[in-house]
């Protein structure tokens, strides 16, 4: 049944179907922002605000967050499950940056699950013209003015995002933020730890690297929070190995093709490739890119890691390709914002913490040779 609080938007926004998927990543292109990642670990008092204003955004969530907090679902992926019910019809929208993306694809399916499960009214959208922070703006102003429930974000910009996350707030309309926050205001933030991702899976692949060698970091696009975060815990990990030394650190804005010809182009460097045995990617698209690359030049030894655990991505970790990713699991994340953002709505429970990570420490998230059968088998996020 086609209800008025979603057909209104159609004079907003032109809704963009799910057919098509492109090669983007996590991420698209956004603009440059001032940001700083802080690297140091929360200590657990990231506590949540009656007045959500008053919530600053961090950037790393606590051990007691990432492990210990009783969450309100079960499962991970697409065998999610929760016993929260809405107590009303309320309206949720989900909101993306773009629907072409594997993980907003993700995002969306995982919204529209968890609407069936806790009998809610779920909408996704994404802007007409693909991460753009102006039309989410747009998107969220209208909705807001329609009286709905709440919203889980992926804003393409954090500081583009505030201004209608603080009109939200000033209507008493919670917010969560998936991926990228605004820098105050969010109900919570949900997600995985960024840092934790790159740290991770980084490590891993130092330590079947044999701790010394050549490497290079495939970056996200400049100034976008999530994947600043990523990159930081990318180098912090190399870091630890000063026997391992790299040699080019440089943007493929998160896209397969992007990178693959960044990696065409860092080969061609007198001796790049003699010693070569590290490449950290902030995403599985650009990692598949790295590879493409290698491959088309017969370059062997070489351990490539990336992070979303996509279709893609979980192929080419069971191929022998990709050496490990991480699970980010959108499906999961946005089924775990909805029920958050549920219990609130019922009752006004509020988060233990601000920054609740998922999939943590907790689901096992690196996928590699050794368990990407059983993920693909149980805990996938994808189609």
């Amino acid at each position: 049944m086609k209800k008025k609080w979603i057909s209104a938007l159609l004079t907003v926004t032109m809704v963009l179907c799910l057919a098509g998927c492109g090669q983007q990543g996590e991420t698209g292109e956004s603009k440059e922002s001032d940001l700083k990642v802080d690297t140091s670990e929360n200590t657990g008092d990231n506590k949540v605000n009656e007045d959500f204003s008053k919530n600053v955004n961090v950037n790393r969530a606590s051990d007691f967050a990432k492990n210990e907090v009783e969450l309100p679902i079960e499962g991970i992926g697409r065998g999610v499950s929760t016993s929260v019910k809405g107590d009303e019809k309320y309206k949720i929208v989900v909101m993306t940056r773009n629907s072409t993306n594997p993980y907003m694809v993700g995002m969306w399916a995982g919204g529209e699950q968890a609407g069936k499960d806790m009998e809610l009214e779920v909408q996704t959208l994404a802007p007409a013209t693909q991460d753009s922070i102006e039309e989410q703006v747009t998107i969220m102003e209208s909705l807001i003015e329609q009286n709905v429930d709440g919203f889980v974000i992926h804003p393409s910009d954090s500081k583009g995002i505030q201004p209608v996350v603080d009109l939200a707030n000033e209507k008493g309309i919670p917010v969560v933020a998936i991926g990228t926050a605004p820098e105050t205001g969010a109900f919570m933030r949900t997600g995985v730890d960024y840092y934790e991702t790159g740290y991770l899976v980084t490590k891993e692949l130092c330590e079947v690297a044999g701790k010394k060698g050549k490497a290079i970091v495939l970056e996200g696009p400049a100034g976008v929070q999530n994947m600043e975060e990523r990159k930081a815990g990318i180098l912090a990990a190399i870091k630890e190995y000063p026997d391992i030394e790299v040699i080019a650190s440089q943007t493929a804005n998160c896209k397969r093709a992007e990178g693959m010809q960044v990696m065409e182009n860092l080969l061609q460097g007198e001796k790049t490739a003699d010693g070569l045995t590290v490449v950290a990617s902030c995403n599985d698209e650009m990692a598949i890119g790295a590879i493409q690359a290698l491959k088309a030049q017969n370059i062997e030894g070489v351990y490539v890691g990336g992070a979303d655990a996509s279709k893609d991505a979980a192929s080419a970790v069971k191929d022998g390709d990709l050496y490990v990713t991480y699970n980010t699991d959108p499906y999961g994340s946005t089924y775990l914002a909805v029920a958050y953002l549920t219990k609130y709505l019922n009752d006004k429970t509020l988060p233990e913490e601000y920054f609740i990570p998922f999939p943590s420490e907790r689901n096992n998230p690196l996928i590699t040779s050794e368990n990407v059968d059983e993920y693909m088998e149980k805990f996938k996020w994808y189609d």
